[in-house]
């Protein structure tokens, strides 16, 4: 009887399992739809660059810098997967914090990306070139461009629904519903 328990489980585990792997499966076929649609590019060029080395919230980065830049996609990926930061790529290609810029309200709460918001208060709009963001502002910046427009929700709804921790992918699914 024990081994039958055993077996059981083993087979409960499995199923559960596979049903999350194909929940976060179709999530991520999602989200990478959204991409395409955003950049207006066929969804197998997208599912191309899910299949790299890199971080699915980074995929529309790629596109973003890579369009802003005149550059390859690939080469980004390339340069990115060699340890270059999103800063340094962004500074590179001259691709400035005025470009990564989302307005929001100016009394909406920017949660994870209040450090970029504060900064983009502070500073008179035309330097706005020489904000400094991290990967993970950077990363926020466009996800939020990104999710906002193809799921046609205000840019403050993104925000506010985005919760440290959580992946893009998930909040796409989240908002979508």
């Amino acid at each position: 009887m024990g081994a039958m328990k055993h077996t059981a489980l083993t087979v409960l585990i499995t199923l559960l399992s596979a049903t999350g792997a194909t929940a976060q499966d179709a999530a991520h076929a999602d989200y990478f739809r959204s991409v395409s649609n955003f950049f207006n590019l066929p969804a197998n060029e997208v599912a191309i660059l899910s299949d790299w080395d890199i971080a699915p919230a980074e995929i529309p980065v790629v596109l973003f810098v890579a369009r802003r830049a005149g550059v390859s996609p690939e080469a980004l990926v390339a340069l990115r997967s060699s340890g270059r930061s999103w800063s340094e790529l962004t500074g590179r290609y001259r691709v400035t914090a005025a470009a990564l810029h989302v307005p929001l309200q100016d009394d909406a709460d920017a949660r994870g990306l209040d450090a970029a918001y504060r900064d983009f208060r502070a500073t008179p709009v035309a330097d706005w070139g020489g904000i400094q963001l991290t990967d993970e502002l950077i990363v926020g910046l466009v996800n939020v461009r990104v999710l906002s427009q193809t799921l046609g929700l205000p840019p403050e709804r993104v925000v506010a629904a985005a919760d440290p921790g959580v992946p893009w992918v998930e909040l796409h699914a989240r908002l979508k519903r």
